[in-house]
């Protein structure tokens, strides 16, 4: 065997080493993600939430509202009502889908009923508990869900529903959230029903922020004869790389140039102060991006 094969062989070898590393430590990662986030919506159950009346929205809420009429823990609701969905996300999503939330289901099932005999924080105050509940909730939820998982059964049914039906996955869960809220109100009266919709609203933008980041990044298209003085005053001033695009106006048939760049929110009235100072007519389209990934332009300060 050669020199250049024995290389070349060590080479691939330490090559598979670094990336098995690096698969190991994105599993760990993501279990100790479920694990917290199983954890985080417990403690949201039964330190606020269901010691005030208040529920949360899908199966969840359901298994709240049963434990509350038989009288038995609510962990064991909790897995077995979210059980069949899981059969449902193994067979229809996918196996590590179904896994993680698995996981976190068992874990935040146990979690209930550990913490079933710790007082409440908010005894008698079901608006409190509602904000808080829903803050600690949303986050546990979020990092399930970035980590590959769920914590209810109710997105497995939505998902599968809106592939036969006009409905977005959003409004499916909605309309089932409508229903059970319903219920809450039968159960633990209509005042906690209508805590349980803030509790579920703040737990959503909580569930946001999490997947999203408070930075929310923004992409911007930009046309303007002015386009290499533009992009350069972005790259300084803003610290971030531009993107030159080909671009032919539709009615006139002129070559334009487009500029794309991405920013954070915070970055958007910088941004707009450098386009205007070099070109008051220039065109400027921004939208929202729910997550970036790669790029090798470094952030630089803004000025």
């Amino acid at each position: 065997m050669s020199n250049v094969t024995v290389k070349e062989l060590t080479a691939k070898q330490a090559d598979r080493g670094v990336r098995s590393s690096v698969f190991t430590l994105k599993f760990l990662q993501r279990i100790v993600m479920i694990l917290v986030g199983a954890a985080l919506m417990a403690v949201s159950l039964e330190v606020f939430l269901v010691p005030n009346g208040v529920i949360d929205g899908g199966i969840t809420g359901i298994s709240i509202m049963v434990s509350e009429l038989t009288h038995l823990p609510l962990g064991i609701f909790l897995t077995l009502l979210n059980l069949p969905f899981l059969i449902l996300g193994y067979k229809q999503i996918g196996k590590t889908f179904a896994l993680s939330t698995l996981l976190g289901i068992v874990v935040m099932s146990i979690g209930t009923s550990l913490l079933h005999d710790v007082p409440a924080l908010t005894p008698g105050e079901p608006l409190l508990g509602a904000v808080f509940g829903g803050l600690i909730l949303g986050v546990g939820v979020g990092l399930v869900i970035r980590s590959g998982g769920s914590l209810d059964g109710t997105e497995i049914v939505a998902i599968l529903f809106s592939e036969k039906s006009p409905l977005s996955v959003g409004q499916i869960v909605l309309i089932i959230n409508v229903f059970i809220f319903a219920g809450a109100g039968f159960v633990f009266g209509w005042p906690n029903a209508l805590y349980s919709m803030i509790a579920y609203y703040i737990a959503m933008k909580m569930i946001d922020i999490v997947n999203e980041g408070l930075d929310q990044s923004k992409s911007v298209w930009i046309i303007s004869e002015k386009y290499r003085d533009i992009g350069s005053a972005l790259t300084d001033r803003l610290g971030r790389g531009v993107t030159y695009l080909d671009g032919e106006g539709g009615f006139s048939g002129d070559e334009k140039k487009i500029i794309f760049v991405v920013i954070t929110r915070l970055e958007e009235a910088k941004l707009k102060t450098i386009v205007e100072d070099w070109d008051p007519q220039a065109f400027v389209a921004i939208g929202n991006i729910h997550d970036v990934k790669g790029g090798r332009f470094k952030k630089k300060g803004i000025h």
